[in-house]
């Protein structure tokens, strides 16, 4: 390798001195071209270039077949590279071509030499580039770069990117769109949409990207061409489905040096979408496109594809072939199901081992016309108010196709097929066939004539193509909407009514209208107003709401006196105001003539109340003031009569003729019926009409004071100490009178008692209080009565004698009685005595009850031992056996043995040798004393505990194991006797040592039977 560098070195060195510049290796296969046009003609430039780019495109063309794997023919064949356009062609980089204007003539002939010397070193070349490191060159990856655009773009979204080859001069190189205003470029080489807009509206289809450099002032450029979906579908329109031929998309990854190694290859490609019809009848599966790799040419690969539709939901859509990369669809697609499939190619060894980048493969499925309109409601209404201008929309209908509204499958239009009724035209409405929109283009809508319309309305898509398009029906309902085009008309001129007097909220007459508008509608409703001969405001006319009439009400009282009839003008009118137009009349009047009637009016007072001032005191007799009243009926002659109502006070009379008020009693101004000094009292008046008629009126009496009260002290009892230092006595003269016949005051102590003066002593404080106080050092403890004398302010002055009752008691050191009277007092009262005593008693009662409670409980007790014996007495248990009745033999018996003897015989001696062998030895008993007769069958069980007692207590019983005498039987008894009972098996054989643990009352049978031998 060395010995080839160095002969490219040489033969550089040698031309050196044409000019020509040093170049690396890289570069070395151009700088011979540059050498030999420069040997030739002396000079370098883009003839030198154009020819070298020539001869080396011819060798390398002479080889290709060669040697097609070779490094040196990957970097010239691919020299610059774009992608292909959208139509089914094989998608490979392109090679470069040479303009016919700057290819030179033949090389061979007059310069054989140079040509025969650039042939020789070519090979050298070759080999050098292949194992060496080439130079780099700064500018853009591709000459041409292609990218599919969305048909609404957003501002800010990416649309592309290009990639400069910066060789180190990133910050010096800038980039430039030639469209700023639509695209702008980032220094990453990401290409983003300036403002949003729609593909089809962009200004340009190409945008050239410029590079330069701020330093050197080298310039580069690159183009983008975008394609917009509508290009794409008439690309697909104009290549016929059977001319169609499958691509070839190669990888855009990975090549290895000369070392091994993997090395990226400086291309960026834009992979247009593939297009695949909708609803494609096969045959399937039908080949897409086709993957492959460089690398195929020196190795096995496998080729994948991953994504939805391949190995995702819904799989089995898409297959490649893993050998030949043969991407088919394996089923018809639906674009309203999935427009559209991402997927991404992968090519891998036979070790599973990745050798290119995964590419992603993008496929659109085309929209087919397989879908009707479909109403949004397959019913629609709406209104229009009658007498409506041409033009006047009155609704919208909407229908929806779910194929691609961007196509013309999805476009829609829209007409009106029939019209029902077809009055007053056949074509009242029209339709926006765009949108939708129904109007009106005739006049002469009238609700009264025709309240509804039925449009029947057909949607198209293919833009309304008949043809090709596919159809769908809605009715449409428009109803006619009443506007007020025809006024509220009374029924007659004049209308009559009359009313009482001094009667209000009665209906006095009922206007009646016509309207031909819609009933119960704002154009309907009829409003009356009066706009004449009720100056006064003395009638209302509402409208009831059911029957549309104005009732003619009374809200204010008529005088039958002041006015006999009216005659009111009334107009009437709707809600609604009246269509601008309609020329017709704005309202309509009527006259309604109201005749009063009289009636009886009650009396009044006048004036009402009425005030008048009095001194108190006036005595009885007193005539005070006439309070009469007048008559409103002018036109009847009636008389009046007065009499009293109210006079709480009872101080007052009045004549029933004339009204004259004159008292019975002295007016008092203190009395409890006056209230700030005025008196009220209430006065009726009645006429003599049929029925008669009464009113009342109310004389106020303002009453002035005059010193009529003598003051007095307040309080009336009082406490003070025995000493005069802690306290004193605080009083306060009261007076009934007002100012100025009250305060002040005067107080001084009364004369008698002589010991008044010499004990107490009182000191004014002001004109309304004083204060009393001991005089001397000590007042014995007791009750006094102090005179205190009060005289007023009044123009005769009135004086008064009070007696101030004070008790003087011990006082402790805050100045409180403490006297033991007082504690006694305090803390047991009266009442409270007798509640304890009530408590007493209760507690002595409930005492008593529980004692004979308990008496009774112990007496219930003893009873209940009688019938439960103890445990341990074997004897007291009663063992009850089947029993049969007797003859009548057995049962007579003497009923006297029952009774208890009142003496105890002895016994009678029975000769020896007439005694049965099982009866109790006779031995001499005791004698026990006789009791007496219970005296009370309730002592029975007294008796038997006795008895009981006495038998357990008796020396003389018998052992329990001998003979015992019950009852004699007598001869004859069926029942044998109880002693020829014998056992079948002898006592020996018996284990009685279990009566050792039946306790002490068989351990006499114990010793007998179960003791031991001895």
């Amino acid at each position: 390798m060395g010995r080839r560098v160095v002969v490219v070195v040489v033969v550089v060195l040698v031309l050196g001195g044409g000019g020509v510049r040093v170049l690396p290796p890289a570069s070395s296969l151009l700088a011979l071209c540059h050498m030999v046009i420069a040997l030739r003609s002396g000079r370098c430039g883009d003839q030198a270039a154009s020819c070298c780019a020539l001869c080396c495109r011819e060798r390398v063309e002479a080889r290709e077949e060669e040697k097609d794997s070779s490094p040196l023919h990957r970097s010239l064949i691919h020299p610059h590279t774009h992608p292909a356009t959208q139509s089914h062609s094989v998608i490979h980089p392109s090679r470069a071509r040479i303009p016919e204007d700057l290819k030179p003539p033949p090389m061979f002939g007059n310069e054989g030499p140079a040509a025969l010397l650039l042939w020789l070193l070519a090979p050298l070349q070759i080999s050098a580039e292949g194992r060496g490191t080439p130079l780099c060159q700064p500018g853009f990856s591709e000459d041409i770069y292609e990218a599919e655009l969305s048909e609404d773009v957003v501002e800010g979204k990416p649309v592309a990117h290009v990639k400069f080859v910066d060789c180190g001069r990133r910050d010096h190189v800038r980039l430039r769109s030639s469209d700023p205003e639509d695209f702008r470029i980032e220094g990453d080489g990401l290409l983003y949409a300036a403002r949003s807009l729609r593909a089809s509206s962009a200004r340009r289809t190409t945008v050239v990207i410029h590079a330069q450099d701020v330093e050197t002032r080298e310039r580069w450029h690159t183009q983008v061409q975008l394609t917009s979906p509508a290009q794409l579908r008439q690309q697909a329109k104009d290549t016929p489905t059977a001319a169609q031929t499958v691509r070839e998309i190669v990888f855009l990854g990975q090549r290895s040096n000369s070392g091994g190694a993997l090395k990226r290859r400086r291309r960026d490609w834009v992979i247009p979408s593939i297009n695949v019809p909708e609803n494609s009848r096969g045959p399937f599966p039908s080949e897409l496109v086709r993957i492959r790799s460089d690398h195929d040419k020196t190795r096995s690969l496998r080729y994948s594809v991953t994504g939805p539709g391949a190995d995702q939901a819904p799989t089995g859509i898409f297959v490649i072939n893993a050998i030949s990369g043969e991407l088919s669809v394996m089923k018809p697609l639906d674009r309203e199901q999935i427009p559209s499939f991402h997927l991404r190619a992968h090519a891998v060894d036979l070790n599973g081992n990745q050798v290119e980048n995964p590419i992603d493969i993008s496929i659109n499925v085309i929209d087919m016309n397989d879908n009707r309109p479909e109403f949004v409601h397959q019913i629609w209404n709406g209104t229009v108010p009658e007498g409506s201008k041409p033009g006047t929309l009155v609704m919208t209908v909407t229908a929806i196709d779910r194929d691609d509204p961007r196509t013309a499958n999805g476009m829609l239009r829209y007409k009106i097929l029939a019209q029902t009724p077809e009055s007053p035209t056949s074509n009242m409405f029209t339709i926006n066939n765009q949108t939708g929109g129904i109007i009106t283009v005739a006049a002469g809508l009238d609700r009264e004539k025709v309240p509804q319309y039925t449009l029947i309305i057909q949607a198209t898509d293919m833009e309304g193509n008949a043809m090709y398009g596919l159809s769908n029906t809605a009715t449409a309902i428009i109803r006619v909407t009443d506007v007020n085009d025809n006024p509220p008309e009374f029924t007659t001129d004049t209308f009559y009514g009359e009313v009482p007097e001094n009667r209000v909220s009665i209906i006095v007459a009922n206007l009646s209208v016509t309207d031909k508008d819609q009933p119960n509608t704002p154009a309907w409703n009829a409003v009356y107003k009066i706009i004449g001969g009720d100056p006064t405001g003395r009638f209302a006319v509402p409208t009831d709401p059911a029957s549309n009439k104005g009732l003619v009400t009374v809200i204010k009282p008529i005088d039958y006196e002041i006015s006999r009839s009216y005659v009111l003008t009334v107009v009437a009118e709707n809600d609604a105001p009246l269509a601008t137009t309609m020329h017709l009349p704005r309202q309509s009047t009527a006259t309604v003539s109201i005749k009063v009637i009289d009636v009886n009016e009650s009396p009044y007072f006048e004036p009402n109340p009425k005030l008048m001032r009095l001194e108190e005191g006036m005595p009885a007799e007193s005539m005070l003031t006439v309070f009469t009243a007048q008559d409103p009926d002018r036109f009847m002659q009636q008389t009046i009569r007065y009499s009293k109502l109210s006079d709480p006070a009872g101080w007052l009379r009045v004549d029933p003729a004339n009204g004259q008020i004159s008292t019975i009693a002295m007016l008092d101004r203190e009395s409890p019926y006056v209230q700030n000094n005025l008196y009220n009292a209430t006065f009726l008046a009645s006429d003599s009409g049929i029925p008669p008629a009464s009113g009342t009126g109310t004389l106020q009496i303002l009453l002035m004071d005059i010193n009529d009260n003598a003051p007095h002290v307040f309080p009336h009892e009082a406490e003070v100490c025995e000493r005069p230092e802690p306290n004193a006595i605080n009083i306060t003269a009261v007076d009934r009178d007002i100012h100025p016949n009250a305060g002040p005051f005067a107080f001084e102590l009364g004369s008698r008692p002589l010991d008044v003066r010499r004990n107490w002593t009182l000191t004014r404080l002001t004109g309304e209080y004083a204060q009393l106080s001991l005089k001397i050092g000590y007042l014995e403890s007791g009750i006094y009565e102090v005179p205190i004398i009060i005289t007023d302010s009044g123009n005769l002055p009135m004086s008064n004698t009070s007696y101030l009752r004070v008790k003087v008691c011990q006082c402790d050191h805050n100045g409180d009685c403490v006297d033991m009277e007082r504690i006694v007092a305090a803390g047991l009262g009266t009442g409270a005595i007798i509640a304890i005593l009530l408590c007493i008693i209760i507690l002595l009662i409930l005492v008593l009850l529980f004692v004979v409670w308990m008496k009774r409980r112990d007496k219930e007790r003893q009873a209940k031992q009688l019938l439960i014996d103890p445990e341990d007495d074997v004897r007291d248990n009663i063992l009850k056996y089947d029993e049969e009745g007797g003859g009548e033999e057995d049962q007579d018996y003497d009923l006297s043995q029952l009774q208890q003897p009142d003496t105890v015989e002895p016994d009678t001696i029975k000769p020896v040798g007439i005694r049965r062998l099982d009866e109790r030895p006779i031995h001499p008993e005791p004698q026990y004393p006789v009791r007496s007769v219970a005296p009370h069958p309730g002592d029975i069980g007294d008796f038997i505990n006795e008895g009981l007692k006495a038998a357990d207590n008796d020396p003389t019983a018998p052992p329990y194991d001998s003979l015992l005498v019950f009852d004699y039987e007598g001869s004859g008894s069926t029942a044998g006797s109880l002693s020829s009972l014998n056992s079948s098996s002898s006592g020996g054989d018996q284990d009685y040592d279990y009566l050792n643990e039946w306790g002490p009352r068989f351990r006499k049978l114990a010793d007998m039977y179960g003791g031991s031998d001895d």
